[in-house]
Order: C-alpha cells, then structure tokens, then sequence
C-alpha cells in the first residue's frame, strides 16, 4: 500500500477479492500506508476496518514516531524480525483463522537495505519457534535483491507454507511452488496509483536522478490506481502450498 491511493485500491479490491477467491485471511505489508512513508495508528486500522487481518512492513516502519508504542502492543502488526532486539515490537506472530493457526515472519534484506542482522540465520531461528505450534506460516521478506529474495525461498522451502517479496513495487510473474512444497513469488507489487514513479510523484523522483538532488518525494494522488496481490492455496494437514495465482488489478478509478 502506497499512501491514500493505495488504500482507496484496497477498499475496492479486497472485499471483492475476498469473496471471489474464497480468502481466509489476508496479510498486507504497511510500511508505506501513511503519506507513502510508515505506518501510523489510524492507518493500521484503516486496513483492518477494509479486511485486512495482518500487517507486515520493512525499513519504513519507523518513520512515523508514534508506531513504535503500537507495535508494542499490537499483536497483528509485525517489523523485521531481524532488526535488533532493542527495537519496538515482534518479527513474527500468529494469526487464528477458522479454527487454523497461520504463523506470520517478517523479514529484511541486507543487499542496498539498510543494516540489519543475517536474514537466513534470523529465519532458520523464527520457524522453529513458529512451527512449534502450526505447520502454517507466510513469509514476507522486505528486500531489494531478487537474488536474495530467491535463495531465502530455497533455504527454507519445505519448513513454511508460503513466501512472499515485498519493497520494490513491481510484481514479479515467477509464482510457483518450490520442491519442498513452499509457495514463491519474488515480489507481490504495489497497490497505489499507478503514474508516476513506483506510487511517487514522478518530477522529484527524475530530478533525483538526473541533478542528484531534490525535494521530499511525495506521493502520486493523481491518475489511475492498480491493486496487486497474491492469493495462495495451503494444504491446513501439512502447511504446503497446492496453488499460487498472482493478481494485479490497473485502471481503477
């Protein structure tokens, strides 16, 4: 979700999506729900009010002040798991759906991405503890190298049901389920508006690179919006993935 377009796509889509595809639970990555940069309070329960039931989020989740109490007492709002322990809130947690426990890992890249601890070591530590109590876990890992992206799929193909890219704001067409049985896709994409430059208004973002410098990017308000997601069968028996179907929405009002 980038900024207000993107949430006004969200009220749109969802509920349809939801009913169309028969969707249990919907986890959506906020970090840049509120002005195209974090997640405040409002915010969040803006998305859930729309039907979203879990928020991930990545190296923007910080940038509003007042998020950091709530992730301290939200249980449905998650930041990298592999930030430092000092940090406001959880890297993972569990979501009860139908009588189903869906474990939920949010984890950061360390290629271009700001420091953070080793994501697979983070990781391999994370869904022991999940899977402790479901077989049943999604995983978001907020990164900008596909390489990255591609080769935590395979480390941990066969222990998780689904994971998922986020951060680039481009869906990516490689869904498929791995070997082991665990769904993937590099990045899900972006829902906001669909000019300018990955949901930014795309003057300061050219200026940036053609004279390296310019204003505050802000967020693209006007124009057309585009809603992507992807939706994923999982066996409740065994945690594995038995369908991954990409969607991407352009030319909403």
């Amino acid at each position: 979700m980038v900024g207000s377009p993107g949430r006004e796509a969200l009220a749109r889509c969802l509920p349809l999506a939801r009913e169309q595809h028969g969707i249990d639970a919907c986890i959506a990555n906020g970090e840049n729900a509120a002005g195209g940069f974090g997640l405040t309070v409002p915010t969040a329960q803006e998305m859930f009010a729309t039907g979203v039931d879990f928020i991930t989020s990545g190296n923007h989740i910080f940038d509003k002040r007042d998020i950091r109490a709530y992730l301290e007492s939200s249980d449905r709002v998650l930041r990298p798991a592999n930030y430092p322990p000092t940090a406001p809130g959880r890297g993972y947690g569990f979501l009860d759906v139908n009588g189903v426990t869906i474990g939920v890992l949010n984890l950061m890249g360390r290629t271009f991405m700001p420091p953070v601890d080793d994501p697979f070591r983070c990781a391999q530590e994370a869904v022991s503890h999940l899977r402790d109590r479901t077989p049943i876990i999604a995983v978001d890992i907020h990164a900008e190298a596909t390489s990255e992206k591609v080769a935590l799929g395979r480390f941990l193909d066969g222990r998780i049901s689904v994971l998922y890219g986020t951060h680039t704001h481009v869906q990516t067409a490689d869904e498929q389920i791995l070997p082991g049985g665990s769904g993937y896709v590099t990045d899900v994409g972006m829902t906001g508006a669909s000019d300018g430059v990955i949901g930014m208004e795309a003057d300061a973002v050219l200026e940036r690179f053609t004279s390296g410098v310019s204003e505050r990017f802000s967020v693209q308000k006007g124009g057309t919006k585009q809603f992507c997601a992807v939706v994923v069968r999982i066996n409740v028996a065994t945690g594995k993935a038995t369908e991954m179907k990409r969607i991407f929405l352009r030319g909403i009002a």
